[in-house]
């Protein structure tokens, strides 16, 4: 009887260990997530070299063209190449001197951001924004009129979007989902408020006023663009025509590359 308890005890835990090699065997493995890309050598967090430039990233707000926050934003951080960075080091220096700031909008974009811009831009039925950001242009013309395109220069990191700001800055107030919309070619008074200069548009206008020397900004408005293109060309960047805010530090380190590591500050932790 003895022998008989033995045995069975020793089937019942044959049986045991085999179940527990079949369940093992049929059970998938845990999915592992995918490790986020991170910013090569050679990217840096603006506020690293220079904390005195003030942030204003649009782009994790729901303050943008497409009315909610970008993909790939996931923290308001400037991330541009270290020569950029320093050369904005360079701008900001000399314009503290005269009482001003710079401030940047957006900085390096993740190629995901671009996807998703390209995604809104073809949903013809989502208009939530165009009151404020592009009042006279059909929806359906901003990839033929080159206000949507499915590559970036932000993507390759030396490409920066920003304005001037006059000493002491105060502070520009948060926007609020579904508020009241102004054209963004509105006189300042009107218009979404911003504690920048008055440039004669705000940012990321759709309409030819935002083109950097359309000769219908005049005074106050077209010296101020063109102290900050001139500010800025002196510390090697480019401008790009058809928008005042928008420009590139040339020569660039990746002129080739278009990136996709998240906008946050782990991408270039000890940068």
């Amino acid at each position: 009887m003895t022998g008989m308890r033995t045995a069975l005890r020793a089937l019942a835990t044959a049986a045991a260990a085999t179940a527990l090699l079949a369940t093992s065997a049929v059970s998938p493995a845990p999915a592992q997530a995918r490790p986020e890309p991170k910013a090569p050598e050679g990217f840096v967090a603006l506020r690293s070299v220079d904390p005195t430039i003030i942030q204003e990233m649009r782009y994790t707000t729901a303050h943008t063209f497409l009315g909610e926050r970008v993909d790939g934003y996931r923290q308001p951080v400037c991330i541009l190449t270290r020569p950029a960075a320093r050369a904005l080091h360079l701008a900001q220096k000399r314009l503290l001197r005269q009482g001003y700031s710079l401030k940047v909008y957006d900085c390096y974009r993740p190629q995901r951001a671009v996807d998703h811009f390209v995604r809104w831009a073809k949903d013809l039925d989502d208009q939530s924004m165009k009151g404020e950001f592009y009042p006279l242009v059909d929806k359906s013309r901003l990839f033929e009129d080159g206000y949507i395109a499915e590559k970036s220069g932000h993507s390759r990191g030396s490409t920066v979007d920003l304005t001037l700001v006059r000493l002491p800055a105060l502070p520009t107030r948060p926007y609020r989902p579904g508020e009241r919309l102004t054209p963004c070619f509105a006189p300042k008074g009107e218009r979404f408020p911003d504690n920048s200069v008055d440039m004669g548009t705000g940012y990321d206008c759709f309409d030819t006023l935002s083109h950097t020397d359309d000769p219908r900004i005049q005074g106050a408005q077209r010296a101020n663009r063109q102290f900050l293109k001139r500010t800025l060309t002196e510390a090697g960047f480019v401008n790009l025509p058809e928008e005042w805010w928008h420009f590139t530090y040339k020569p660039e380190l990746f002129p080739d590359t278009y990136f996709d590591f998240p906008v946050d500050r782990r991408s270039v932790a000890g940068r």
